[in-house]
């Protein structure tokens, strides 16, 4: 599960022992924090980013394999197992790049047509 990973580089970056310290830093109970190790529970998006910009871990990266752990059906696991597969093969740089060109031109041609 990516947000253990996630939950874990944190730990790491902050040189923190317990759980219970993610959770004071986050604000929440340790209890919520205990049912995300499990897997009852999932972070939040601002959770996600919050842990991934005071770990060095991408924010883009982390949003999207924390999406990967969220899927309920076996078509959208498999599907998100796939879309994670290739941007751990091609590297999480050339998305982000795709993304911002992709919404730099939506942004222009609209205003065009106007």
């Amino acid at each position: 599960m990516y947000q253990n990973q996630l939950l874990d580089a944190y730990k790491e970056a902050k040189n923190y022992i317990q759980d219970k310290q993610i959770a004071a830093d986050l604000g929440i109970p340790t209890s919520r924090m205990s049912e995300m190790r499990k897997g009852k529970r999932y972070l939040s998006d601002s959770e996600a980013i919050f842990l991934a910009e005071n770990s060095d871990i991408n924010t883009h990266e982390a949003l999207i394999f924390l999406a990967a752990d969220k899927a309920k059906t076996d078509k959208a696991q498999k599907i998100w197992a796939d879309i994670t597969a290739k941007l751990s093969s091609q590297g999480l740089a050339g998305l982000t790049f795709g993304f911002t060109g992709f919404l730099a031109l939506s942004l222009y041609f609209p205003q065009c047509a106007l």
